[in-house]
């Protein structure tokens, strides 16, 4: 699959949205490295696995380097499967299934990663719970019949794995930010959920006026 392709694909598949910016420099990247996976004829399904087993391992490992290792490639593998579907022509709805339980399996372990950092357990439930329910909505208000939900917030996915990086970071350089960290989380996800919803009401409103 050519370069352009990719991007129109993918525009399509999200509510033809457009490919600019970080997002076309993200999709650049995982176009780059999903093509030599794609001529081995690698699985999506291998990557998401992979992704799912190294959140797994950055909470079992979560104080050590290979933690923070694992944690990237954890976020790499999730972000990538996608990618590597549409390159090879075999992207489906099971797939797409599958993959955002995956996502959720993900970030149970990162929030395990988080207590286990020491991070407040209400503070980092309250979040988990947050991000979760973002998530639902924006896939239920899109079965109920409302356009795409494309608003991208502060909390997006890349940026709870980035926080928890930070978190791992300053723990391993004495710094020890992992309550501050928790609590922007918290509060991020938040505003970042109010957002999505309030969102997805506006165009649910529009595909059906007599919504309330």
């Amino acid at each position: 699959m050519e370069r352009e392709k990719f991007f129109r694909k993918w525009s399509s598949l999200h509510g033809d949205t457009q490919v600019k910016g970080i997002v076309r420099a993200w999709l650049n990247i995982s176009f780059i490295l999903v093509r030599p996976l794609a001529a081995l004829k690698v699985s999506p399904h291998v990557l998401t696995l992979a992704g799912t087993f190294a959140a797994f391992c950055t909470w079992r490992y979560v104080h050590s380097l290979l933690g923070i290792s694992l944690l990237v490639l954890s976020l790499l593998c999730d972000g990538i499967d996608g990618s590597l579907a549409m390159v090879r022509g075999i992207d489906s709805k099971w797939g797409a299934v599958t993959d955002s339980v995956a996502d959720r399996v993900s970030e149970f372990f990162w929030a395990l990663a988080f207590f286990a950092l020491g991070a407040p357990i209400v503070v980092i439930t309250i979040a988990w719970v947050a991000a979760g329910t973002q998530e639902y909505v924006r896939a239920r208000m899109g079965g109920l019949g409302a356009s795409e939900i494309q608003q991208v917030t502060i909390a997006e996915r890349p940026v709870r794995a980035s926080l928890l990086f930070i978190a791992m970071i300053s723990m391993q350089t004495n710094f020890h930010l992992v309550n501050r960290v928790a609590w922007m989380w918290m509060i991020m996800q938040l505003v970042s959920f109010a957002l999505v919803f309030n969102d997805g009401y506006v165009r649910l409103k529009k595909s059906h006026p007599q919504a309330r």
